[in-house]
């Protein structure tokens, strides 16, 4: 949808709303194929005077999703949920319309086309509301008295001591809202803007070889459609991680206001009142231990028994030991490189620039060139399969291709033995890196692992390691770079047999045909069951 046609439907739904036609507004807001925050709050208000109280939850749901930081957007559905008897979903509302306060006692929305001032009071109203329908009325009170305290409560009048009063009788307090008649409106320059103006006036024709040639139009800018920005945020996957059980709102100095579901961090430890100070929003406070619950630390479903972290670790706290002098063990042989072969090893292809001459450029077209029973163009039967190496080499091969067929292919595009070959893939949302099922077996083929005929795989060489007992192997979650002579560098997707435990955070281990020491949280067990196999 273009952007004038936009504003003329906001415009004219706004008119239809300044003459109560809610009906009409709601038609012409309907029209608006891609509605910003504004527009959805606005449907919302509409459905609201009409007594629609689903639609309109549904659309301060709409409204909240496209604007995460739009603290009138939660004031506003608190007080829907209030009205349905939402009161847990009602309280969390208010707090994350405090929170999007950001400490301001105040905020003017005119800005942004809404004649409305929401005051921080007006919020904590609503709270205690929320507690009256609980039935907790002494929270209800200490949440009014903290409201009256509030600093430039402009437009408070006498409402937080009749409420009072009300609460003290055992009353029920009305929600507040934004008024019926306030709804967002179109910038009123840009409503200006859609006027059809004639700045440049009509062309004239001077010569022309066409008789009677009068033309003198031209096809008019057309402006860009907006785009909107939803961020994502990664919950935290530590131990001392905490996750709020129900809503809390401070109480006291030195408390913090978290809404139910939300993480925190367990700084200190509990002391004799129940309160324990964590961290939350990069702010430090107390809040009680008995509404606090560890964390899940969600894992795909081919690796419940195993916790993998979502970001980087933090290095161990322990300096790297030496290595353990009571398992001496000679280097492993090595691969001799020939002169066809690509890159000539594995670290130093991966952590250092290759000459202009090596490696040869591979590319999908090539790469189908040379194999031979590759398919010519893109057919329903193929797909393209991209390998990361030291390099990135593609080819394409039939979507039914047995595992270890494809390996002995690769293997020969990438001049290795297919024995000392490692092939890895990614599942679909997961970072982690799990091996191709079935290389040895028959009946597992590309189409298990392939989407819409593409597939990408990690491959890495192994040297083979006879002389030293694997205990269990692991994968490199992050790339490793080497702090010491005695450590062990690896990338991200390769696999590590590990020979010795130096310590709790250190390991000792053997990768691309070297052996060294590795913080442990770098790499993760994808098997406890794993022991030397035929793959070494």
């Amino acid at each position: 949808m273009l952007y004038t046609e936009l504003l003329r439907l906001w415009d004219e739904a706004v008119q239809a709303a300044d003459a109560k036609d809610w009906e009409g507004a709601l038609s012409k807001l309907e029209q608006i194929s891609e509605p910003n925050s504004r527009i959805m709050f606005n449907t919302a208000s509409a459905h609201l005077v009409l007594g629609q109280l689903d639609l309109a939850l549904q659309a301060l749901d709409l409204t909240i999703a496209k604007d995460e930081r739009l603290a009138v957007g939660f004031f506003q559905r608190a007080a829907v949920m209030m009205q349905i008897n939402r009161l847990e979903e009602a309280l969390s509302d208010c707090i994350w319309a405090q929170k999007h306060m950001r400490g301001n006692m105040v905020i003017d929305y005119r800005q942004l086309g809404l004649r409305f001032k929401l005051y921080s009071w007006q919020v904590l109203y609503n709270a205690a509301a929320v507690y009256c329908r609980m039935g907790q009325w002494e929270r209800a009170r200490e949440v009014l008295l903290s409201a009256s305290q509030e600093r430039g409560g402009g437009g408070r009048g006498g409402q937080l001591e009749a409420a009072m009063d009300s609460v003290l009788r055992g009353e029920v307090l009305a929600p507040l809202q934004v008024p019926e008649n306030v709804v967002f409106r179109p910038s009123k320059q840009d409503v200006e803007q859609l006027k059809q103006r004639d700045f440049l006036g009509k062309a004239k024709v001077i010569s022309s070889m066409i008789p009677n040639d009068d033309f003198g139009g031209f096809e008019p800018l057309r402006m860009q459609k907006p785009g909107f920005y939803e961020p994502k945020m990664d919950g935290a996957q530590e131990s001392r991680y905490m996750r709020m059980r129900t809503p809390y709102m401070a109480r006291g100095e030195g408390q913090l206001t978290v809404p139910g579901g939300a993480m925190v961090f367990l700084f200190g430890d509990e002391d004799r009142d129940g309160m324990v100070t964590v961290i939350y929003d990069g702010q430090r406070g107390l809040l009680p231990v008995s509404l606090l619950e560890p964390a899940d630390v969600k894992t795909s479903k081919g690796k419940k028994e195993n916790r993998v972290p979502s970001g980087i670790p933090l290095p161990p706290g322990l300096k790297p030991p030496t290595r353990p002098k009571a398992q001496p063990s000679p280097a492993p042989p090595r691969v001799r490189v020939t002169s066809d072969t690509p890159p000539p090893s594995y670290t130093t292809a991966t952590h250092a620039p290759l000459p202009a001459s090596e490696p040869p450029k591979y590319t999908a077209n090539a790469a189908s060139d040379q194999d031979d029973g590759e398919a010519q163009g893109a057919e329903a039967s193929s797909v393209v399969v991209k390998v990361h190496y030291t390099y990135t080499v593609a080819l394409s091969v039939p979507l039914d291709i047995p595992h270890n067929e494809l390996k002995e292919r690769i293997a020969k595009k990438l001049g290795q033995p297919a024995s000392q070959l490692r092939l890895r893939h990614r599942q679909h949302g997961s970072q982690v890196l799990i091996p191709l099922g079935g290389e040895g077996e028959p009946g597992h083929t590309m189409q298990e692992v392939a989407e819409a005929g593409r597939a990408t795989l990690w491959c890495q060489t192994e040297d083979p390691l006879a002389n030293r007992p694997i205990l269990y192997q692991m994968v490199a979650l992050y790339d490793y770079t080497a702090q010491g002579s005695e450590d062990l560098e690896f990338s991200e997707g390769d696999t590590i047999d590990i020979l010795g435990e130096v310590n709790e955070e250190w390991l000792e281990g053997h990768s691309a045909g070297n052996i060294g020491i590795f913080p442990s949280c770098f790499a993760y067990r994808e098997n406890v069951n794993i022991t030397q196999s035929s793959e070494l």
